[in-house]
């Protein structure tokens, strides 16, 4: 089973980058963030052409994610984290593979920048309650997957230049702390442990030619609870859409289950 996670920068806008990967590499399913629609104009029609099931937690014109899968997904929730902005960030499922029910998480967690405003405030009171919810849901279910875009700097090795992002909410030592956190609960840095020496970038931002120079930073993970992680048979950061015409400034990380 292949699983890919990839922040699309708009889902309408980048529809046909999205069909050509699904077309080439036939993921099992999909994990999409910053979809940037109101579920009601989510292209359901263009993904159902396709063989998928899509299962949307929209918001107009930013945030929101999506999940489609070729394989019945059960138990689609969202409210999972008590947001006082309301803004749409998480959405889960449960897939069964091997006779093991997987609880599959898909986040987009925020930016936080300008760091010391109310962005930044948020997005450690956000990442605290993902953590509070993580913790609670190991003790029913061992296991889990979380992807998506963290938007978090695990290292000074995911990242071309980490002294310039030493002030910046993506790499921020209290925000790569609670990355930390939520690893110790029980998951592994699925990347990480496949690839202890490899970049690994997963975005380059549009300007300045980062793309070109390869300027880029790891910021979208899959964490893999220690029960499953011998279940994974390959983690990959796939650049070839990134490469495209008009791409999304991320491009997919893949994990396949063996």
């Amino acid at each position: 089973m292949l699983i890919s996670s990839w922040n699309v920068n708009s889902v309408r806008a980048r529809i046909e980058n999205i069909k050509s990967y699904i077309l080439k590499y036939k993921p099992d399913i999909l994990m999409m963030q910053e979809i940037k629609t109101e579920d009601i104009n989510f292209p359901y029609d263009d993904f159902s052409s396709m063989d998928y099931e899509s299962h949307v937690f929209g918001q107009k014109s930013y945030n929101g994610v999506a999940i489609i899968s070729k394989n019945k997904l059960k138990n689609i929730k969202t409210g999972l984290i008590k947001d006082k902005l309301k803004q749409s960030r998480i959405i889960s499922a449960e897939i069964q593979f091997k006779k093991k029910n997987i609880q599959l998480i898909n986040i987009y967690t925020p930016n936080g920048n300008p760091v010391d405003t109310e962005k930044y405030s948020y997005k450690k009171k956000w990442l605290d309650s993902l953590i509070e919810y993580i913790k609670s849901l190991s003790k029913k279910n061992a296991n889990i997957i979380i992807g998506g875009d963290f938007n978090i700097i695990p290292a000074a090795e995911d990242v071309y230049n980490p002294k310039s992002y030493e002030d910046d909410a993506l790499y921020r030592l209290e925000i790569r702390k609670k990355l930390r956190e939520l690893i110790n609960i029980g998951f592994n840095d699925a990347y990480r442990h496949f690839n202890n020496t490899k970049e690994g970038y997963t975005f380059w931002d549009y300007m300045r030619g980062a793309w070109q120079k390869n300027n880029g930073m790891r910021i979208d993970h899959f964490l893999v609870s220690t029960s499953l992680i011998d279940q994974i048979k390959f983690v990959n950061i796939n650049k070839d859409p990134r490469g495209r015409e008009k791409p999304s400034d991320h491009t997919p990380i893949e994990i396949k289950l063996a």
